[in-house]
Formats: C-alpha cells, structure tokens, sequence
C-alpha cells in the first residue's frame, strides 16, 4: 500500500530542455527595454544639467555687462551656451532656443509660454541685454529626441522629441 500512496503523490516527469531559453524570452526583452530606459533617462539628466550649467554661466554675461559691450545678439548667445555644452555640442545651435528679457520684477512676471501649444512656438522669444540695474531672466529650451519608445510617449511633447527647459533670473550690475 505504502507504494501505491507513493506514486500517487509523486510528481509526473516533465520534459525541462528549453525552459530557460523560453523563460529569458519572456524575461529578457522587457528587462533589456528597461535597461535603455534607464540609461536614456540617466542621460536626460545629464543633459538637463548641462544646460542648467551652460544657461548660468552665458547669463553671466549678460549680468556683467561682457554681452553689452561685445553687442552680443541671439545668435551669439547661443553659440556660447552651446560651448559650454561641450559634449552635446554637435548640432546644438539647431537644437537650442532662447529668451533673454527684461523683467519689471520678480514676482510671477506673465511672461510668453513657447510650448503652450501642441508644437514649440518661438514667434513670442525676444533678446534683449537690458542695461545695468535691469532685472533680467534668461531661459533657454533644447529639443532632445528620445529613442526608447515608451519614454517618447510620456516625455515628449510631439512626436519623439522631448524639450528641456533651464532658466536664471538676475540684476543686472552696474556695469557703466
């Protein structure tokens, strides 16, 4: 009888060959998405920092009166923001917008929103140096297209690019 309980509880032999090739299958493309996730996400911080770094030190020189003096316009700003970009540097200039104004004060300024509609929008941008004393901000916008596709569709504004935004906020000094 002792046999017969036995073989009765005993597990069926089942064929395993294969098993993990199936389980890594069903396991190793979302773990491999992830992955890409990850990193693509790593380097949009990056990015943002960057372009944190790059908007305050060319805000710099505004601040100091150097932007006034050389007569810098949009196009030199940009170029000099995407200098201090230097690992992101190719193709910055294209990737890169800005606005440089002079603020009345602090204090919640209504100020044009570029990415109010579905597409960026860079007809309300200005460049302005301002003069000394001027209350001033300074913001810039660098579309970044995103590859790994579900991050697109959460991140991105339209299609798969998504935009980062750095602003500075400063007085002028009195430069004269």
């Amino acid at each position: 009888m002792p046999g017969v309980l036995a073989r009765m509880f005993r597990r069926p032999k089942r064929a395993r060959e294969g098993s993990a090739a199936v389980e890594f299958a069903m396991i190793g493309l979302p773990f491999i998405f992830m992955l890409f996730a990850i990193a693509e996400i790593a380097f949009v911080f990056v990015l943002d920092s960057a372009l944190e770094n790059a908007v305050i030190e060319t805000g710099r020189l505004v601040r100091t009166g150097q932007a006034d003096a050389a007569s810098m316009t949009e196009v030199n700003f940009k170029a000099r923001v995407c200098e201090r970009m230097t690992i992101f540097a190719t193709g910055c200039e294209a990737k890169v917008e800005v606005d440089v104004r002079e603020v009345p004060q602090f204090t919640a300024p209504t100020l044009p929103d570029p990415l109010a509609g579905a597409d960026f929008s860079d007809a309300s941008l200005d460049y302005d140096n301002g003069d000394p004393g001027s209350l001033m901000l300074v913001r810039a916008w660098y579309r970044h297209t995103l590859f790994t596709p579900f991050l697109s569709q959460g991140l991105a504004r339209s299609g798969t690019d998504a935009w980062l935004m750095a602003t500075t906020a400063f007085r002028n000094e009195p430069w004269d």
